[in-house]
């Protein structure tokens, strides 16, 4: 039976630590913990670091069947290979492993390894694990971030940008993919001119919750500029049932919003672009003819939205569905 013991080592009689107990209650106190498994009976040393970063008294007896089961499932596979590779052919590992402790808690650690080799066999294996959690959720914060519109928590242009127009079709976990509908918020500066930006944050946070409500099945809405937004909606509503959707989204968006005793009063122009083919379609080129569709719905006097056809005078290749 394999079983997790303590390495630490006690104070001296006198109450002083000795120079190693010293370092690893100092590296306990960074997350650090030192490890060793003797693979003659997969027995367990563990420094004051690991049992903390587990969640477990320091006197517990682990077996490493129960320890490996505290891994989430792909990290616990990815140990297990690089485990196995180690003691096979020699060499270091290295992981960001995430844990489930017996509290519920999920932590996250930066797994290193090594293997102790005698007389030509692999007898041990020995590392560090360290408790990187604040870290991933610092970069996990970042990346949401990057990804999101900070203002309205929508998809980011830059994620528009990078899994829209930048991707290649059936490339970019977006197909099958119906249309592009991009939308022109109308009257936004009259409000921002008239009752201050606070106002016009305000909204384009409505806008954003209303796009919401009328897509809530679409692969992404973006905001992709100040009063600008894009919405990817999927090939099972197309054609009448879309134009449907669209007109009814309009509708919602006009709704006057109440703010610090204000009422505000917006609306959308709206162009849309059919992407022809699901699985192959030309982003760049959805993307022009939707724009040129919200151009003309916005001369055409706002409040609406056009059709975009490809091909032909900018002119002819709208329609306005009442």
């Amino acid at each position: 039976m394999s079983t997790a013991i303590s390495c630490w080592s006690p104070p001296l009689s006198d109450g002083r630590f000795d120079k190693s107990a010293l370092i690893e209650r100092a590296l306990a106190l960074t997350g650090i913990g030192a490890w060793a498994c003797e693979l003659a009976d997969s027995s367990l040393c563990w420094t004051a670091g690991v049992y903390d970063l587990f969640g477990l008294p320091a006197d517990a007896v682990v077996d490493r069947r129960e320890t490996a089961a505290m891994y989430a499932e792909e990290s616990r596979q990815m140990m297990e290979t690089l485990r196995d590779r180690a003691i096979a052919g020699g060499g270091r590992f290295s992981l960001d492993a995430e844990i489930v402790r017996t509290d519920g808690a999920h932590r996250w650690m930066r797994l290193t390894g090594d293997v102790v080799v005698e007389d030509g066999r692999a007898r041990r294996l020995y590392g560090l694990k360290q408790d990187i959690t604040d870290e991933k959720l610092r970069w996990e914060a970042m990346r949401r971030l990057a990804e999101h519109d900070a203002l309205t928590g929508l998809a980011s242009r830059a994620v528009f940008q990078s899994r829209f127009l930048d991707a290649p079709a059936g490339g970019s976990g977006l197909a099958p993919l119906g249309a592009l509908i991009l939308f022109d918020v109308d009257g936004f500066k009259q409000v921002n001119d008239r009752y201050g930006h606070a106002a016009g944050d305000a909204c384009l946070r409505v806008v954003a919750e209303r796009l919401a409500v009328g897509f809530p099945d679409a692969p992404m809405i973006a905001r992709i500029g100040g009063d600008e937004f894009a919405a990817l909606v999927g090939a099972e509503t197309l054609g009448a049932a879309l134009e449907l959707r669209l007109a009814a989204a309009l509708a919602d968006l006009r709704t006057p919003i109440a703010w610090a005793g204000e009422i505000l009063r917006v609306g959308a122009s709206a162009g849309i672009a059919a992407a022809g083919d699901a699985y192959a379609y030309d982003a760049e080129a959805m993307f022009a003819v939707a724009d040129a569709a919200l151009y003309a719905a916005k001369t055409a006097g706002r409040n609406t939205f056009r059709v975009g056809v490809p091909g032909g005078e900018a002119k002819r290749m709208m329609r306005l569905v009442k």
